[in-house]
């Protein structure tokens, strides 16, 4: 999947952050906080061919359902893409 700002994933005392570089800087003012599970989800991103194969990923890594998961990384995808991040 294509991230179209540039941000980079901080952890900052046991929380998670992605914090605005570059030309980002001056686009969008502070950071972004994140659970450790959409975390997770960022760090899949770039290498990810869809929403599914994220899904299959966490589904190795975390115990949980798949369609509370598939619910939770659609609802994340969504609020990267209304951020114009995605």
């Amino acid at each position: 999947m294509k991230i179209k700002k540039e941000l980079v994933l901080r952890e900052l005392a046991g929380d998670y952050a992605l914090i605005p570089i570059g030309d980002t800087v001056l686009k969008d003012n502070g950071l972004f906080s994140l659970s450790e599970t959409a975390a997770r989800i960022w760090e899949l991103l770039p290498g990810a061919e869809g929403e599914e194969a994220i899904v299959d990923a966490l589904l190795e890594e975390y115990e949980v359902d798949r369609p509370t998961l598939e619910k939770d990384v659609k609802e994340f995808l969504a609020q990267l893409r209304e951020l114009e991040i995605l």
